[in-house]
């Protein structure tokens, strides 16, 4: 087995956690859609958890999972994990990073189609810390027994360049993503407030552009996408299937995005908007956001 990368101050000293069991859960978290602010640390590649302050901390920051979480229903009904979840490893740990250009918009690239894990969805550039572990999958109970857990740490990278100058210099990876697009504040706040898994009806504005520019990856190059905006509006569907939509783990980390640029108020947010962002920026203008547990996807 793997060391662990999830790591959780229970009793004092720092303790992995079963693939099973939800880290809201153990940490305290009660009912409801959160964000709960934890006190951590990350280091070496490997992030401890607190509900309380303990030596070492580096910062506090929210945890939240979506009201979907596969964990936390399995908490409710120990008798459908069985011996089909894995045994042999614990909670992973990937990285996002929200990049912000100068220009104030921020980076997502849509997964490929042909991935096993979910595949389709918008999603920020990232990745894991071992090479060879996937994201967590599937996001809902209702679609089968989860196969991966991890923990998604989102990381806010404000560049000084402006969008098309990131733009030239990007090259990603045409295996795993199939095209990329550039959200205003606007657009992402209008995202960010189609909260998945909730009854909650949203106010949309109605001068939402019918259409958001992309560019997508085909034949080793690349053509204009208009992407409607029907499309990142979706939400999570409570069956399996494999719809383009923006990632629930995404949105949250929208929402955080949207509070560090003062435009909140936008729109009326979910359960992240009156929550600290996180500490003041760090050295290279990285600010770390809040960390998405279970279903990111």
């Amino acid at each position: 087995m793997a060391a662990a990368r999830v790591l959780l101050l229970l009793s004092g000293r720092p303790e992995s956690v079963s693939f099973a069991q939800s880290v809201c859960g153990l940490l305290g978290a009660r009912s409801g859609l959160g964000p709960w602010p934890m006190h951590c640390s990350l280091k070496q590649g490997r992030l401890v958890l607190s509900a309380r302050p303990f030596p070492g901390a580096s910062f506090r920051l929210p945890l939240q999972r979506p009201p979907f979480c596969p964990f936390a229903a399995l908490d409710q009904q120990p008798w459908a994990s069985g011996a089909e979840l894995p045994t042999n490893r614990g909670v992973d740990l990937g990285v996002a990073v929200i990049l912000q250009s100068s220009d104030q918009t921020v980076l997502l690239t849509r997964r490929t189609r042909t991935l096993s894990i979910s595949p389709n969805l918008w999603v920020p550039p990232g990745g894991h810390v071992e090479l060879d572990e996937e994201t967590a999958y599937p996001p809902r109970l209702s679609w089968g027994l989860p196969k991966y857990h991890h923990i998604i740490l989102y990381l806010l990278v404000i560049s000084q360049e402006s969008q098309q100058q990131l733009q030239a210099r990007i090259q990603p990876n045409p295996s795993e993503v199939s095209a990329l697009m550039w959200l205003r504040p606007d657009v992402a706040a209008a995202v960010a407030a189609t909260e998945d898994g909730t009854e909650t009806p949203r106010h949309l504005p109605q001068d939402l552009p019918p259409s958001v520019p992309a560019v997508e990856l085909e034949d080793g190059g690349a053509r204009p996408l208009a992407l409607p905006m029907s499309t990142l509006l979706r939400t999570t569907p409570s069956t399996a299937e494999s719809k383009e939509r923006v990632s629930t783990g995404t949105k949250f980390a929208l929402r955080l995005w949207l509070q560090h640029l003062g435009s909140v108020t936008a729109l009326p947010c979910a359960s992240g908007a009156h929550v600290d962002p996180g500490p003041a920026k760090e050295e290279r203008n990285m600010d770390p956001l809040p960390s998405n547990q279970g279903s990111g996807k």
